[in-house]
């Protein structure tokens, strides 16, 4: 009998250790679980900014600003008109005297 009392006391020993154990296996998950989530919540708000930054930055206005600054466009204007010459080896169209 008394050997089945000290194998019995080992057996809740060893289900003692491994239950702590456990448990703080699972409270180190918890910890990471929850650092990340706020590292994906903390993702999302800069996804969600940059979104914002980028609408702001395809506005038409800062658009048509940049091509105007940066690129030399202008925008459509009736008073003035641009001819464009053919070269002097180029066909020149048929209403202009050239071969259809």
């Amino acid at each position: 009998m008394g050997r089945l009392n000290l194998i019995l006391a080992a057996v809740v020993l060893l289900s003692c250790f491994w239950l702590i154990r456990s448990s703080y296996e699972a409270r180190s998950l918890f910890v990471e679980l929850d650092k990340a989530q706020s590292h994906a919540h903390e993702l999302q708000i800069d996804y969600e900014r940059l979104q914002v930054e980028k609408r702001a930055q395809a506005t038409s206005l800062r658009v048509e600003k940049l091509a105007r600054e940066k690129l030399r466009m202008f925008s459509h204007n009736p008073s003035v008109t641009h001819y464009v010459v053919a070269a002097s080896g180029a066909a020149l169209p048929a209403s202009q005297g050239g071969q259809p």
